[in-house]
């Protein structure tokens, strides 16, 4: 006798499954991240030709020593050390302010590195401040 099974109202649903769908979904995800291509920012800088450039020496006139260490924290004005780079640019913009004509030198520990430079002469061309002198050891 052949018996004829009567199936469910919810055994008749198609259920559909999802999971390989998510697996492929999930690698291009990360096949999209891993291979985007992140933006690099630079900074233009005005390098002197060599016909341009002179050395010269430290002036003895008044000026605000920018100083960037290799430790963090990296800032600090006249040996005044600065924590964070927001603390650091409110005293020097408000340094500058005070004596706008005044001469700023920039001097980097040859181990410091390059990210708080970049960071001080972004600070430099945002307040376009170019009476500055980068302080080098000859």
């Amino acid at each position: 006798m052949i018996r004829a099974e009567m199936m469910t109202n919810e055994q008749s649903h198609f259920h559909l499954d999802l999971t390989p769908l998510i697996d492929i979904i999930f690698i291009v995800l990360v096949f999209l991240l891993l291979t985007a291509n992140t933006q690099l920012l630079t900074l233009p800088v005005d390098v002197p030709t060599e016909a341009d450039s002179e050395l010269t020496a430290l002036s003895q006139q008044q000026h605000i020593a920018i100083n960037i260490m290799m430790t963090e924290p990296h800032w600090a004005i006249d040996g005044q050390i600065f924590e964070h780079l927001d603390d650091f640019e409110t005293a020097f913009i408000s340094a500058i302010s005070e004596q706008p004509d005044i001469k700023v030198v920039v001097a980097a520990d040859k181990s410091a590195p390059v990210q708080p430079l970049m960071n001080v002469l972004a600070l430099l061309q945002r307040q376009q401040i170019s009476n500055t002198q980068i302080l080098m050891e000859p």
